[in-house]
């Protein structure tokens, strides 16, 4: 049976052993917050760790390509803030189009807008610089066309095809002068009207044609009294599939409930919730090769 000078020893020692460990914890406790104070990146502050937004976490296998073709630039604002807020990357063909506000889609006023596109790292190309349409194939290689912006505006013309190429090349430095960036050596006819002959001559001056997909053509240019918004969002969650090429407008002059404000967000979050992930020209796998032969 132990003795009270035995018990007495037993207790102190305890004692001691108590207040030896409660004083580690008490400076381990202390000094946790300087570990994550010298190393903002270490594991406890995972918070902090910086990501690359160009490398996706997964690789993206339904993948759709978002693009719009300048306008009146009314909604441009709205689109770059959807955008930017589900980190969606997009690429603008752009032609010199007369706007609600500034000196046109491509002029000064709208230089900042563009700016701001390139640094979150959207793609650019050329929707030719008059937003000149195509009519028809003439004669000695020849194309009738019609400008719908610029000091021609409505006017049939006969262009050679160095006069087409030059109208897209116009509009490829215009958006380079913009943007700070280099353009993708491929373009959008406007209406995406064409010939074979006009995309022949379009390739030999270094241009590749890009169109959209039929269920890409997200119909914000339609008569809203006939094809509501409503519409418009459920018939394309329906009829999108991987690999479409989607196409919009950063403004439509005649259509009178804008389709952008009412159908852009939805339209994203409801693709992005069936698994769709958004990529611009610059990664479609059919233009790839060609992007990096013309010098994108």
């Amino acid at each position: 049976m132990p003795s009270d000078s035995d018990r007495s020893h037993g207790q102190g020692g305890l004692t001691g052993v108590m207040t030896r460990l409660l004083s580690c914890l008490v400076v381990c406790i202390a000094l946790q917050p300087l570990v994550g104070w010298a190393n903002p990146y270490s594991p406890l502050d995972t918070s902090a760790t910086p990501a690359s937004p160009a490398t996706p976490a997964t690789p993206c296998q339904k993948p759709v390509y978002l693009t719009f073709d300048t306008g009146h630039m009314g909604v441009a604002p709205l689109i770059a803030e959807v955008l930017q807020r589900h980190q969606v990357k997009a690429t603008f063909f752009a032609a010199h189009e007369s706007t609600q506000t500034g000196d046109g889609s491509l002029g000064n006023h709208w230089a900042p807008w563009w700016q701001a596109r390139a640094r979150e790292g959207h793609a650019f190309a050329s929707h030719t610089h008059d937003h000149v349409y195509w009519l028809a194939d003439a004669p000695e290689g020849r194309f009738d066309v019609r400008p719908s912006a610029g000091p021609r505006k409505g006017q049939r013309l006969r262009w050679t095809a160095e006069d087409y190429c030059a109208d897209i090349n116009r509009a490829r430095e215009r958006l380079q002068v913009v943007t700070g960036v280099p353009a993708l050596p491929v373009y959008r006819a406007p209406g995406g009207k064409t010939s074979p002959a006009l995309l022949r001559a379009a390739k030999a001056c270094g241009y590749a044609h890009i169109g959209w997909s039929p269920a890409g053509f997200l119909g914000d240019e339609l008569p809203s009294d006939r094809y509501p918004n409503a519409q418009l969002l459920r018939q394309s969650l329906e009829r999108i599939r991987p690999g479409d090429i989607l196409m919009a407008h950063l403004g439509i002059w005649s259509r009178q409930d804008p389709w952008a404000p009412a159908v852009l967000e939805p339209l994203v979050q409801g693709l992005q919730q069936k698994g769709f992930c958004f990529r611009t020209l610059r990664e479609h796998p059919q233009f790839q090769q060609w992007t990096v032969r013309h010098g994108a």
